[in-house]
């Protein structure tokens, strides 16, 4: 399983990579402005990467998700506190995000096994 979190990461910066040396100025800011909009401010990092999962997950948008899951797990968030986030996500979304809801739980297990 921890297989998958470095497939993920591997085409995600191999990607990034290319989107960025492509050198369109509106990509670029967008991928700035997502990165400042998690840094800390009024809301600590851990509150800001659960908002970020939510809404992830709302949007059914996996690949988010994921990221959000990986941010989430080095900043120390429990299982518990992401399942609880992930239960107001499933309540928001409704039962249309429950497939979100298996993956991203497997994802998670990969996480926990990866470290």
């Amino acid at each position: 399983m921890a297989n998958q979190v470095q497939e993920f990461n591997d085409y995600r910066a191999k990607m990034n990579e290319k989107l960025l040396a492509d050198n369109n100025k509106i990509i670029k800011r967008i991928f700035n402005l997502d990165t400042n909009a998690y840094a800390e401010g009024a809301l600590d990092v851990k509150t800001k990467e659960l908002l970020g999962l939510v809404a992830s997950t709302v949007l059914r948008c996996d690949d988010c998700i994921k990221y959000h899951l990986e941010t989430s797990f080095k900043e120390g968030i429990s299982k518990e506190e992401m399942m609880e986030a992930m239960g107001i996500a499933t309540l928001v979304g409704g039962t249309i995000v429950i497939p979100h809801l298996r993956r991203a739980y497997e994802f998670w297990e990969a996480l926990e096994n990866k470290g």
